[in-house]
């Protein structure tokens, strides 16, 4: 289920960056870049209310996916796992201290 929705994901994040990148700015005649006249490419409205309901549509389920996507991973552990192995060895014990004192001298 995870897999399968995350392809899904990838698949509407690109489908989303490909509609945005058709829109036509402010002022832009996507239909001259061809030799025709404005708003002639798409047909006589032009393609702003199509790309638009189709950028409302992926916007729409990119959000839902992503929703899908942090509800399914809430559960999933993130740990290494390095970090999941328990180690068996035992902490080396520390060397003994010298003593600063010096011996006292013999009778």
């Amino acid at each position: 289920m995870y897999i399968v929705t995350v392809i899904f994901h990838l698949l509407v994040c690109f489908i989303l960056i490909g509609v945005v990148l058709l829109q036509a700015g402010k002022g832009a005649e996507m239909g001259a870049a061809f030799g025709g006249s404005s708003q002639t490419l798409f047909g006589s409205r032009g393609a702003a209310p199509f790309l638009s309901k189709l950028t409302i549509g992926a916007a729409v389920l990119y959000m839902i996916t992503s929703l899908t996507l942090s509800i399914l991973t809430k559960g999933r552990s993130v740990m290494s796992p390095v970090t999941d192995t328990k180690t068996t060895e035992s902490k080396p014990e520390p060397p003994p201290v010298a003593s600063t004192t010096a011996p006292m001298p013999s009778k």
